[in-house]
Protein backbone atom coordinates (compact mmCIF):
# COMPACT_ATOMS: atom_id res chain seq x y z
CA UNK A 1 0.00 0.00 0.00
CA UNK A 2 3.09 2.37 0.42
CA UNK A 3 4.50 1.74 -2.42
CA UNK A 4 1.00 2.81 -4.30
CA UNK A 5 0.45 5.77 -2.37
CA UNK A 6 4.51 6.85 -3.47
CA UNK A 7 3.42 6.34 -6.96
CA UNK A 8 0.02 7.76 -6.77
CA UNK A 9 1.33 10.76 -5.39
CA UNK A 10 4.33 11.57 -7.57
CA UNK A 11 2.31 10.58 -10.49
CA UNK A 12 -0.32 13.21 -9.81
CA UNK A 13 3.10 15.56 -8.89
CA UNK A 14 4.74 15.22 -11.87
CA UNK A 15 1.01 15.19 -14.11
CA UNK A 16 0.54 18.83 -12.44
CA UNK A 17 3.95 19.92 -11.79
CA UNK A 18 4.23 22.44 -14.59
CA UNK A 19 7.24 24.83 -14.53
CA UNK A 20 9.90 22.44 -13.37
CA UNK A 21 11.38 21.52 -9.43
CA UNK A 22 11.25 24.72 -7.94
CA UNK A 23 8.04 25.21 -8.89
CA UNK A 24 6.33 21.96 -7.47
CA UNK A 25 8.03 21.79 -4.42
CA UNK A 26 4.95 23.28 -2.65
CA UNK A 27 2.87 20.11 -4.36
CA UNK A 28 5.87 17.64 -2.36
CA UNK A 29 5.17 19.42 0.31
CA UNK A 30 2.07 18.73 0.34
CA UNK A 31 1.79 15.45 -0.31
CA UNK A 32 4.39 14.83 2.14
CA UNK A 33 2.74 16.29 4.56
CA UNK A 34 -0.62 14.59 3.93
CA UNK A 35 0.34 11.51 4.14
CA UNK A 36 3.06 12.06 7.36
CA UNK A 37 5.88 10.59 5.82
CA UNK A 38 8.05 13.14 7.12
CA UNK A 39 8.54 16.28 9.57
CA UNK A 40 8.63 19.87 8.14
CA UNK A 41 12.22 20.13 9.01
CA UNK A 42 13.18 16.93 7.56
CA UNK A 43 11.36 17.91 4.17
CA UNK A 44 13.44 21.28 4.52
CA UNK A 45 16.55 19.57 4.94
CA UNK A 46 15.79 17.02 1.47
CA UNK A 47 14.91 20.07 -0.46
CA UNK A 48 18.57 21.49 0.62
CA UNK A 49 20.33 18.47 -0.39
CA UNK A 50 18.19 18.44 -3.70
CA UNK A 51 19.09 22.23 -4.78
CA UNK A 52 23.12 21.15 -4.01
CA UNK A 53 23.31 17.87 -6.12
CA UNK A 54 23.18 17.02 -9.72
CA UNK A 55 20.18 17.29 -11.80
CA UNK A 56 16.76 18.59 -11.23
CA UNK A 57 15.38 19.61 -7.86
CA UNK A 58 12.04 17.61 -7.98
CA UNK A 59 13.26 14.67 -9.34
CA UNK A 60 16.05 14.19 -6.74
CA UNK A 61 13.35 15.78 -3.90
CA UNK A 62 11.36 12.97 -5.37
CA UNK A 63 14.19 10.20 -5.01
CA UNK A 64 14.88 11.48 -1.75
CA UNK A 65 11.43 11.29 -0.62
CA UNK A 66 10.98 7.64 -2.22
CA UNK A 67 13.84 6.52 -0.28
CA UNK A 68 13.29 8.13 3.11
CA UNK A 69 9.89 6.15 2.81
CA UNK A 70 10.86 3.46 1.35
CA UNK A 71 13.89 2.65 0.61
CA UNK A 72 15.36 1.57 -2.30
CA UNK A 73 12.36 0.89 -4.38
CA UNK A 74 10.56 3.76 -2.43
CA UNK A 75 13.04 6.11 -4.34
CA UNK A 76 13.03 3.88 -8.04
CA UNK A 77 9.50 4.18 -7.70
CA UNK A 78 9.28 7.70 -6.92
CA UNK A 79 11.32 9.14 -9.16
CA UNK A 80 9.69 7.01 -11.92
CA UNK A 81 6.44 8.32 -11.18
CA UNK A 82 7.18 11.81 -11.62
CA UNK A 83 8.54 11.19 -14.19
CA UNK A 84 5.97 9.21 -16.08
CA UNK A 85 3.67 12.15 -17.23
CA UNK A 86 6.03 14.09 -18.58
CA UNK A 87 7.54 11.66 -20.56
CA UNK A 88 4.19 10.37 -21.32
CA UNK A 89 3.20 14.03 -22.43
CA UNK A 90 6.29 14.99 -24.80
CA UNK A 91 6.22 11.57 -26.37
CA UNK A 92 2.68 12.23 -27.61
CA UNK A 93 3.38 16.14 -28.42
CA UNK A 94 6.51 15.27 -30.34
CA UNK A 95 4.43 12.46 -32.06
CA UNK A 96 1.66 14.84 -32.66
CA UNK A 97 4.29 17.46 -34.19
CA UNK A 98 5.31 14.79 -36.52
CA UNK A 99 2.74 13.55 -37.64
CA UNK A 100 1.19 17.33 -38.31
CA UNK A 101 4.13 18.57 -39.26
CA UNK A 102 4.88 22.50 -39.49
CA UNK A 103 0.65 23.01 -38.36
CA UNK A 104 2.28 24.19 -34.54
CA UNK A 105 4.92 26.70 -35.87
CA UNK A 106 3.43 29.95 -35.63
CA UNK A 107 -0.10 28.65 -34.57
CA UNK A 108 -1.69 31.13 -32.43
CA UNK A 109 -3.48 29.12 -30.25
CA UNK A 110 -0.28 27.13 -29.15
CA UNK A 111 1.61 30.33 -28.78
CA UNK A 112 -1.13 31.60 -26.40
CA UNK A 113 -1.45 28.87 -24.60
CA UNK A 114 2.16 28.38 -23.42
CA UNK A 115 2.12 32.21 -22.75
CA UNK A 116 -0.50 31.85 -20.22
CA UNK A 117 1.37 28.57 -19.04
CA UNK A 118 4.36 31.35 -17.40
CA UNK A 119 1.59 32.91 -14.96
CA UNK A 120 0.55 28.99 -13.56
CA UNK A 121 4.38 28.82 -13.13
CA UNK A 122 5.27 31.93 -11.29
CA UNK A 123 1.99 31.44 -9.23
CA UNK A 124 4.08 27.84 -8.34
CA UNK A 125 7.13 28.65 -7.99
CA UNK A 126 5.96 31.95 -5.45
CA UNK A 127 4.59 29.45 -3.52
CA UNK A 128 7.62 27.56 -3.66
CA UNK A 129 9.37 30.64 -2.33
CA UNK A 130 6.96 31.19 0.14
CA UNK A 131 7.49 27.36 1.61
CA UNK A 132 10.87 28.13 1.92
CA UNK A 133 10.47 31.50 3.94
CA UNK A 134 10.19 29.71 7.51
CA UNK A 135 12.30 30.34 10.64
CA UNK A 136 14.43 27.16 9.70
CA UNK A 137 15.56 28.86 6.64
CA UNK A 138 15.68 32.34 7.25
CA UNK A 139 17.56 33.16 10.88
CA UNK A 140 18.50 36.54 10.53
CA UNK A 141 18.17 39.81 8.56
CA UNK A 142 21.28 38.58 6.64
CA UNK A 143 19.44 36.40 4.66
CA UNK A 144 16.48 38.38 3.73
CA UNK A 145 19.17 40.87 2.40
CA UNK A 146 20.43 38.40 0.21
CA UNK A 147 17.10 37.15 -0.76
CA UNK A 148 15.85 40.65 -1.65
CA UNK A 149 19.00 41.27 -3.34
CA UNK A 150 18.25 37.74 -5.82
CA UNK A 151 14.89 39.20 -6.17
CA UNK A 152 15.82 42.64 -7.47
CA UNK A 153 18.45 40.99 -9.70
CA UNK A 154 16.19 38.65 -11.29
CA UNK A 155 13.60 40.90 -12.22
CA UNK A 156 15.51 43.81 -13.03
CA UNK A 157 15.75 42.76 -16.94
CA UNK A 158 11.99 43.07 -17.00
CA UNK A 159 12.29 46.91 -16.32
CA UNK A 160 15.45 47.96 -17.54
CA UNK A 161 16.64 45.69 -20.81
CA UNK A 162 20.61 45.95 -21.78
CA UNK A 163 23.91 44.24 -21.24
CA UNK A 164 24.64 44.77 -18.12
CA UNK A 165 21.45 43.61 -16.43
CA UNK A 166 21.00 40.68 -18.39
CA UNK A 167 24.99 40.21 -16.93
CA UNK A 168 23.82 40.78 -13.06
CA UNK A 169 20.73 38.40 -13.57
CA UNK A 170 22.58 35.72 -14.82
CA UNK A 171 21.27 32.98 -12.40
CA UNK A 172 24.61 31.19 -11.90
CA UNK A 173 26.21 34.95 -11.13
CA UNK A 174 23.32 34.98 -8.76
CA UNK A 175 24.16 31.72 -7.25
CA UNK A 176 27.73 31.84 -6.68
CA UNK A 177 27.04 35.43 -5.39
CA UNK A 178 24.74 34.40 -3.14
CA UNK A 179 26.93 31.66 -1.91
CA UNK A 180 29.78 33.71 -1.20
CA UNK A 181 27.56 36.16 0.62
CA UNK A 182 26.05 33.23 2.50
CA UNK A 183 30.02 32.18 3.05
CA UNK A 184 31.29 35.36 4.32
CA UNK A 185 28.07 36.12 6.66
CA UNK A 186 28.23 32.93 8.27
CA UNK A 187 31.31 31.55 8.33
Amino acid sequence: MLYLSLFISFFKIGLFGFGGGLAILSLIQMEVEQHGWMSRQEFVDIVAVSQVTPGPIGINCATYVGYTVGGFWGSLLATFAIVLPSLMIMLSICKAYFWLGKRFRGNPYFEETLRMLRFTVLGLIASAALLLMKPETFIDAYSWVIFGAVCFFTVLPQIHKNKVTEFLSHPILLIVLAGAAGFLIYR
